[in-house]
């Protein structure tokens, strides 16, 4: 291309999605051998045995009674003040922190991330998360004119670094105000792993320290987007959110895309916590302007479904029962497959729970290329391959371990 037409900020940007490209291979390769002889283990949703969308059948039902008149119609811009607080009792339950807390609707948890970047970092600002990471926090990165920082996720003995963790933070505290630490727990995306409640308590505690020396604005953010495909008893930890710093503030990132099976309707909550009524008071305003700088109002019709799950106790409880026959088909395949790695030897990052187990190498381009002539297929990530265990019906996760090996060992890395 000879002339560029963008602004200066916006040249050069392009980002070929793998996920999605991995998937097109697996269905021209369908066509071929017949999809019945595909593992396709590159999408982020859960699917049954023939491929299809897993959804649950009283979301899917209540979403149906809904009066459309109703759901076409503008959402507030902060969004339904009942969905606000509806997504403030399931996200947290029995756990909710003793603090201000109120949200802003967002599409999904990305918007709540967005928002988060924009609102509490400045322009050419750092912020920091794990080096295994969701991609598009880089991305977001260079699309708000940021940049990303990582620390080491796991220390020796396959736990999460907290020392490392803590050091990035104190190191970044030196050069700015404020510190926007993103840690993406329960259910890691892309490795399953989970920070223990005691490993909270060491992060919050070396958090609220650092905040008291009155020096720095914290600001941590929690994605949860897979919170409710995690053990009974894994939202304990939100219970240490309570009577933090004024200068600590907590986001929580909601979202109805996995734990109701609506990824398309992109409807989430951005949660905030804080010791300060006026710190949420602006946590509100700010993040609902920009709310109506960026995307205006979100799908209101995501928004009625919660409230109407939320405020009939029966549909609710039935909605968790459902969720947790797919929680519980979740763990089954995980266990199928590690079990697995463990007998031939396959190394794996530490998986507690969630949608994906991640195979470390340098070589992830080439053994997932190889892994395709055995009609495998899988996301290649920087640093290892990524096994979308929930798109995997239990029946072909056997043998997977095996061939990854394999072809492992064959290409080294």
């Amino acid at each position: 291309m000879s002339k560029s037409l963008v602004a200066s900020h916006s040249q050069g940007k392009h980002e070929p999605d793998k996920i999605f490209g991995v998937n097109a291979a697996a269905n021209e390769k369908a066509k071929m051998v017949g999809k019945e002889n595909i593992v396709n283990a590159s999408i982020g949703a859960f699917l049954d045995a023939n491929g299809e969308l897993i959804t649950l059948p009283t979301v899917e039902k209540t979403m149906y009674s809904l009066d459309f008149k109703d759901v076409a119609a503008y959402a507030p811009i902060a969004g339904l003040p009942d969905f606000i607080k509806a997504a403030i009792d399931v996200t947290f339950a029995e756990f909710k922190p003793d603090a201000y807390i109120d949200g802003v609707a967002t599409p999904g948890g990305s918007g709540a991330i967005h928002h988060a970047i924009w609102n509490y970092t400045e322009v050419g600002d750092t912020y920091l998360t794990s080096d295994w990471y969701w991609g598009p926090y880089r991305t977001m990165a260079r699309e708000m004119g940021r940049k990303i920082d990582t620390f080491v996720t796991f220390d020796e003995n396959g736990n999460f670094n907290l020392k490392a963790c803590l050091e990035k933070v104190q190191e970044l505290a030196r050069v700015q105000k404020n510190v926007l630490l993103i840690i993406n727990s329960p259910a890691h995306n892309p490795t399953g792993f989970s920070l223990t409640f005691e490993e909270w308590e060491q992060l919050v505690a070396g958090l609220k320290e650092l905040a008291e020396k009155d020096e720095n604005n914290i600001i941590l953010f929690v994605d949860i987007a897979y919170l409710d495909f995690t053990p009974p008893g894994s939202r304990k930890f939100f219970k240490l959110f309570s009577k933090l710093p004024a200068n600590l503030l907590v986001i929580v990132a909601f979202s109805m895309s996995k734990g109701y099976t609506m990824y398309g309707y992109r409807t989430g909550c951005m949660i905030g916590i804080s010791s300060d009524k006026e710190v949420i008071e602006e946590f509100f305003n700010v993040n609902q302007y920009s709310n109506r700088g960026t995307w205006s109002n979100g799908t209101r019709s995501g928004m009625r479904c919660l409230v109407e799950l939320w405020k009939n106790p029966e549909l609710m409880d039935q909605v968790k029962k459902e969720r947790e026959e797919f929680r519980l088909s979740l763990e089954d395949r995980a266990k199928t497959f590690l079990d697995e790695a463990k007998k031939v030897g396959l190394e794996v990052c530490p998986y507690h729970s969630g949608f994906f187990i991640t195979v470390p190498t340098t070589k992830s381009d080439e053994i997932a290329f190889k892994l395709q002539d055995d009609n495998i297929f899988i996301v290649p990530l920087a640093r290892g391959l990524r096994i979308a265990i929930c798109a995997i019906p239990s029946e072909k996760i056997a043998g997977m371990a095996t061939k990854i090996k394999e072809a492992k060992d064959l290409l080294g890395g």
